[in-house]
C-alpha cells in the first residue's frame, strides 16, 4: 500500500488538501498521513476550517506558530525532518506558497522522498513576494507539479524544469468550492446576521462577529486586506480605509479583519467622518461563511490569490489591490482587475462595476471540480501498486 504525507500550514492550504485527501481516499491502494505545521494556529485561522472542509484531524501537529520567515522555515525544517524518517511515505504533497510549502520540499529532498507540488507553476515575477520565493525553490526540487492552469506549464517550461514532471489539473480550490457551495446558503449567511439589526446604530467602525439584516439583503462590497505591502505600511493602510470608508457611502462595505490587519489597525489612529458611513468591520469567519457572503456580493476588493480564483469561477467582479498576481489566468478570462495601489482607480472601477459596466469573465479551462480526481489518478499511476 503506497504511503502519502500531506502538508500543510496555513488556509489556503487547508482548501486545496481537503479534494486531495478525499480523492486519495476514494482510490484503492493508499494509506495516508496528514502533517499540520501549525504556521496558522489561530482557532478561527485554522481549526474551523478543518470542521467545515471535512478534513481529518491531523495525524502530527508541529505547532511551530508565529515569527519572522526565517524563524517560521527554521522550525518547519527542524521539526518535520524526524516525521518524514519516522513515516517513510512514498511521495509527500506539499500545496500553494507558504513557508511550510517550500520547508517540506527542501526536507523530503534532501532525504531523497519523492515531492508532489499542488499548484505549481504560479508566477508573479516579483521577488519581493516571499511566496514568489516560495513557488520558484519547491518548483526547482518537485518531483510531480501538478499545475492550475496553462500559464504554470509555460512558467516551468521556460525555467527549464522537465516536462515529464508537469500535469495540468486544474484548479484545486475549485474543487472545494464546488462541493460546498450548496452548504453555503441562506441558513449559512443567517449566522453572520444579528437578530435585532440594531448595530447600525453603532458606531460604523467597530469589530464585531454579527452583520445587520440590512447590510446583507442589498448589494455590498466584500473585502479582505492581509498582504504586507498593503498593512503594513501605516500610510498605505490609512488610505485603503479611508478609500472603504469613501465607498461605503455608495454601497456598504463588509471587511472580515484578518489578525494581522487587525494588529496594524489597533496601533493607526484613523480621523474619518462616518456620518452616512456603511464600513463593517467583522472577525473573520470560517470557509462557508464567507464563501455565503461572497457569492452574494457586488463585488470583492482583495489582496489574496484564492479569492482572486474563487471570484472568477462565480463570475463576480474582483478588485484586487496588488501590482501583479500569480494567478494571470483570472485576468485575462475571469473578473478580475488589477488595481495597485491606486486608490483613485479602485473607487473608479467600483463605479464602473455599479454602473453595469464591469468586467464579464468566463471560467478557466479544468476549472471544473474534478482537479483533485485528476491528481490521485496521476500519483496512482506514478508510484504503481505495492505488495506490503
Amino acid at each position: 500500500m503506497n504511503h502519502i504525507l500531506h502538508v500543510v500550514g496555513a488556509r489556503p492550504n487547508f482548501m486545496k488538501a481537503a479534494p486531495v485527501l478525499a480523492a486519495l481516499e476514494r482510490q484503492q491502494g493508499f494509506r495516508q498521513t496528514l502533517v499540520h505545521t501549525g504556521q496558522h494556529y489561530d482557532a478561527n485561522m485554522s481549526e474551523i476550517f478543518f470542521q467545515q472542509l471535512g478534513i481529518p484531524e491531523p495525524d502530527f501537529n508541529l505547532e511551530v506558530g508565529s515569527g519572522s520567515h526565517a524563524q517560521q522555515t527554521a522550525q518547519i525544517l527542524s521539526r518535520l525532518e524526524p516525521v518524514v524518517l519516522e513515516q517513510k511515505p512514498d511521495l509527500v504533497l506539499v500545496y500553494g506558497d507558504v513557508n511550510s510549502t517550500v520547508a517540506a520540499a527542501l526536507v523530503c529532498t534532501k532525504i531523497g522522498i519523492p515531492v508532489g507540488h499542488v499548484e505549481a507553476g504560479l508566477r508573479s515575477f516579483d521577488r519581493t513576494m516571499p511566496e514568489e520565493i516560495n513557488r520558484l525553490l519547491t518548483d526547482q526540487v518537485a518531483d510531480l507539479l501538478f499545475t492550475p492552469s496553462i500559464d504554470g506549464n509555460q512558467n516551468l517550461e521556460r525555467e527549464g524544469i522537465d516536462k515529464n514532471k508537469v500535469y495540468l489539473v486544474g484548479n484545486v480550490m475549485i474543487d472545494t468550492l464546488v462541493r460546498l457551495l450548496p452548504k453555503a446558503g441562506d441558513e449559512t449567511l443567517r449566522e453572520l446576521i444579528e437578530g435585532d439589526g440594531q448595530a447600525q446604530s453603532q458606531p460604523s467602525f467597530s469589530v464585531g462577529g454579527r452583520l445587520p439584516f440590512e447590510l446583507v439583503s442589498g448589494p455590498y462590497a466584500l473585502v479582505t486586506l492581509h498582504r504586507p505591502s498593503n498593512v503594513d505600511d501605516p500610510e498605505m493602510l490609512r488610505e485603503i480605509i479611508t478609500t472603504l470608508n469613501e465607498i461605503s457611502a455608495m454601497l456598504p462595505v463588509i471587511l472580515p479583519i484578518h489578525p494581522r490587519t487587525r494588529q496594524r489597525l489597533s496601533g493607526l489612529r484613523l480621523d474619518l467622518d462616518f456620518d452616512g458611513a456603511r464600513l463593517k468591520l467583522i472577525d473573520p469567519v470560517g470557509y462557508l461563511q464567507f464563501l455565503a457572503l461572497q457569492r452574494r456580493a457586488r463585488l470583492v476588493i482583495t489582496d489574496s490569490g484564492g479569492i482572486q480564483e474563487e471570484t472568477t469561477f462565480l463570475g463576480i467582479p474582483c478588485l484586487t489591490v496588488r501590482e501583479n498576481t500569480e494567478r494571470p489566468v483570472t485576468v485575462t478570462l475571469g473578473t478580475n482587475v488589477l488595481v495597485g495601489q491606486d486608490m483613485m482607480r479602485l473607487r473608479e472601477e467600483v463605479e464602473r462595476i455599479l454602473a453595469g459596466a464591469g468586467k464579464k469573465g468566463s471560467i478557466p479551462p479544468l476549472w471544473d471540480g474534478r482537479a483533485s480526481e485528476r491528481i490521485a489518478e496521476i500519483i496512482k499511476e506514478w508510484l504503481g501498486p505495492r505488495n506490503d
